[in-house]
């Protein structure tokens, strides 16, 4: 790479992140609570998605949240929250499962893009969370999601919610990765003790298509 596309590449980043620390974590909060409401009531406005924004970001990008979420194809966060191009900065894998390239891809935008929220969004019904909970041997690269969502599960039964476990695997493996996320050194862990980062979980419910936040 040379100089010159060096100090362009810092330039684009530095002018993205300064129009994205123009919004506090609680205010990216209600956009995306206001754009999932949109959504599910059926009066989703498709903002962001002309010919016009496409065009202005060829320069760079400020998105104003990070979603890390389930790779299931029922769950778009684009579309679930009613975002358009640049808005949202997504991390997509079977069961939120956080790897090094997950968790640099997340630092990226936080530190890089000046990101503010970061959301981590499970669902009804996940498939992997599922797998994990009938336990068995996992083929292939699977046992990689297995070990990775399994404390989740062993946390319910510990906890005596076997009559509810799926549910409760579903939750506590969002609340475990909220919680390493938020120990994350060093970029994540300083940038949430400063208050400039707020990072939290929720779930996105099938029926409805409302996401809400867990405590």
């Amino acid at each position: 790479m040379t100089i010159a596309l060096i100090a362009s590449s810092a330039i684009i980043m530095a002018s993205a992140s300064e129009e994205a620390g123009s919004i506090t974590p609680e205010l990216a909060l209600q956009q995306l609570m206001e754009g999932n409401l949109r959504y599910a009531q059926g009066n989703a406005s498709h903002p962001h998605q002309s010919l016009e924004q496409r065009a202005e970001l060829v320069s760079g990008q400020h998105p104003f949240a990070v979603i890390l979420g389930c790779s299931d194809s029922r769950i778009p966060p684009e579309l679930i929250f009613d975002q358009g191009l640049g808005d949202v900065f997504v991390i997509r894998t079977a069961g939120e499962v956080v790897d090094n390239a997950s968790l640099a891809s997340i630092e990226y935008a936080v530190d890089h893009l000046g990101v503010p929220l970061v959301m981590v969004l499970g669902h009804d019904g996940c498939g992997a969370v599922t797998a994990a909970v009938q336990g068995g041997e996992a083929e292939g690269h699977l046992g990689c999601l297995m070990e990775f969502i399994s404390p989740a599960v062993n946390q319910a039964r510990e906890m005596g919610q076997e009559g509810n476990l799926l549910n409760s695997s579903i939750d506590n493996n969002v609340h475990n990765i909220v919680e390493a996320l938020e120990n994350s050194h060093p970029v994540l862990s300083e940038k949430v003790e400063a208050g400039e980062l707020m990072i939290l979980g929720a779930r996105y419910r099938l029926d409805s298509g409302l996401v809400e936040i867990l405590d």
